[in-house]
């Protein structure tokens, strides 16, 4: 049994084994208080009272801000750091015994999930890896006795310097004990970027990138200091390098001569320009792709916004139909009022309104209808303004917006339908918003499916819906956009037209006495249109 002394000085927090002991051995498991920065415990008290320990170090911590633990003896190391664990402000551990430290100790302070920095005086390399990869840096203070060149230029001094080493200085040609040294270096370095080299031939070339790729180093640079006129090795350095960037990235930087550069120099004007070029374009293409991904994603979220606004409205609208339904109205009857009935003429039945188009009304009041077509993004509310030009640069909420509304044609009749009632929205290819998603009406693998050749359209009054019969592109043309027709045989000669333009023969049946719902977008190519026409059918939803 030991005691273990904790005292705080210089707002660090020390342990160490008290070798004087001022008690008897049977009082060596209670707490004895020394001084008001200095805590005796035995061993055997601190394994068996860990939680206890931990909560008295961790207010001690706290209270004199405490960033550091410094151990003097490694034997009660883990026994230490076990209690001192998970305290978030000692980030700081400093192990002062001049030995190896062990397995045990590294991997009470792997688990001890506070401590970042550890000093200690030598370690294994493979303890040393454990502790990089938990994030925790080392300081070794073990002296390394170097007897080559390349240690001295590069001040490895300790096995810690040679680990986190991320830039040397390489003199060649190589001693054997610089390259001896070297390669261990490399074996045991795991943050190398940058070799600067003094002077170097192709021989010189071959031998560094032998042992870079032995110990399979990628991404390293190797800066040569010395001005290069040898156009045989200039070359044999870009093959390389070329070779290099597709592999392990391991480049070598070149430092022109002022004689290869003139004679070199209208070429390598060449070679920049072509480089200044292509990164310009570059720049102005990835600008072009942030811009158009930017607008799309707030187009979307525009879109998103409104229709989450549009839900809120009728449900708050319905609720308020609700609450008036069920109080009914206040009527008082004196004997006065009461008169002999007579015989009134009922009323013509009005047509209602119905409460979704009530709501979105109060929104907006150029609503006139919903469309919805079936496995597309279209399911928006339809307006319709004074001519074809205003919405398309606004949104539902008459804001300036480039991705438009959905509307009608301000020639049609939203009450009483005309022959063709026309619908436009913008492409919106990108962002698949308005009639951005329509393009897939042109697949096989839609249209051939009976569900979606169904288009709801309903209006203010009633609820529609409508059958598809043609689909098609076509070179940009008012010859399809016509709302009226003032005999049977020019609307009959307009179906056929239309009919016929279709990619796909749907079989349903036209005459004059139907009518006609068409949408009309650009296509993906910008020039030709995208049109769909459908069919009003007999029945009519509720």
């Amino acid at each position: 049994m030991i005691k273990i002394l904790f005292q705080i000085k210089d707002n660090k927090l020390y342990a160490k084994i008290r070798y004087r002991l001022n008690t008897d051995q049977k009082s060596l498991i209670n707490t004895n208080v020394i001084s008001q920065n200095e805590l005796v415990f035995s061993d055997e008290y601190v394994a068996s009272n860990i939680q206890l320990i931990h909560n008295f170090l961790k207010e001690l911590v706290l209270s004199y801000n405490i960033d550091t633990l410094i151990i003097r003896e490694s034997s009660i190391a883990p026994l230490v750091i076990h209690v001192a664990s998970h305290i978030p402000s000692l980030t700081n551990l400093y192990l002062l015994e001049e030995s190896i430290v062990s397995y045990k100790i590294v991997e009470k302070i792997i688990k001890s999930n506070n401590i970042k920095y550890v000093s200690l005086y030598n370690i294994p390399s493979y303890l040393m890896e454990m502790l990089d990869e938990k994030g925790v840096k080392v300081a070794s203070r073990n002296e390394i006795l170097f007897m080559s060149n390349f240690m001295k230029y590069n001040n490895l001094e300790n096995f810690s310097s040679l680990y986190y080493k991320t830039s040397i200085k390489v003199n060649l040609p190589f001693s054997k004990e610089d390259e001896d040294d070297f390669l261990a270096f490399i074996n045991i370095n795991k943050y190398l970027k940058t070799i600067y080299v003094d002077k170097l031939n192709k021989n010189d070339v071959e031998k560094i990138l032998e042992i870079l790729y032995t110990y399979r180093l990628k991404k390293i640079k190797i800066y040569i200091e010395q001005n290069i006129n040898d156009i045989e090795l200039i070359e044999y350095l870009k093959k390389i390098n070329k070779k290099n960037a597709k592999i392990n990235g391991i480049q070598f930087k070149i430092d022109y001569s002022e004689e290869y550069l003139e004679d070199n120099l209208m070429g390598q004007i060449h070679i920049n320009t072509v480089k200044a070029c292509i990164f310009i374009a570059l720049f102005i293409v990835s600008s072009l792709v942030v811009y158009v991904f930017g607008s799309n994603y707030n187009s979307m979220q525009k879109v998103e916004d409104i229709q989450e606004d549009i839900q809120n409205a009728i449900i708050s609208y319905e609720e308020k139909i609700k609450e008036e339904e069920t109080i009914p109205p206040e009527v008082i009857v004196t004997p006065d009022d009461v008169e002999e009935p007579e015989e009134i003429e009922p009323p013509k039945e009005e047509k209602k309104i119905t409460n979704d188009m009530a709501a979105l009304l109060e929104m907006n009041e150029d609503t006139v209808g919903w469309l919805k077509v079936n496995d597309t993004n279209v399911d928006y509310p339809v307006v319709q303004a004074e001519d074809n030009d205003y919405y398309l640069k606004k949104n539902f909420n008459k804001k300036n917006d480039a991705s438009g509304w959905i509307f009608m044609d301000y020639r049609a009749d939203a009450t009483d339908l005309s022959q063709n009632t026309i619908i436009f929205g913008h492409n919106m290819y990108y962002s698949g918003v308005m009639f951005g998603t329509l393009y897939k009406t042109k697949y096989p693998n839609w249209y051939t499916k009976e569900e979606n050749q169904i288009i709801e359209f309903n209006t203010l009054y009633e609820n529609h819906k409508w059958q598809i019969f043609s689909i098609y592109t076509v070179p940009s043309t008012n010859d399809y956009l016509i709302a009226n027709f003032s005999t049977d045989e020019k609307y009959q000669e307009f179906i056929n037209m239309i009919t016929k333009r279709s990619i796909y023969t749907f079989n349903t049946p036209v005459s004059v006495n139907d009518k006609i719902l068409t949408l009309s977008t650009c296509a993906s190519n910008g020039t030709k249109r995208l049109v769909i026409h459908a069919v009003l059918l007999d029945e009519k939803t509720d």
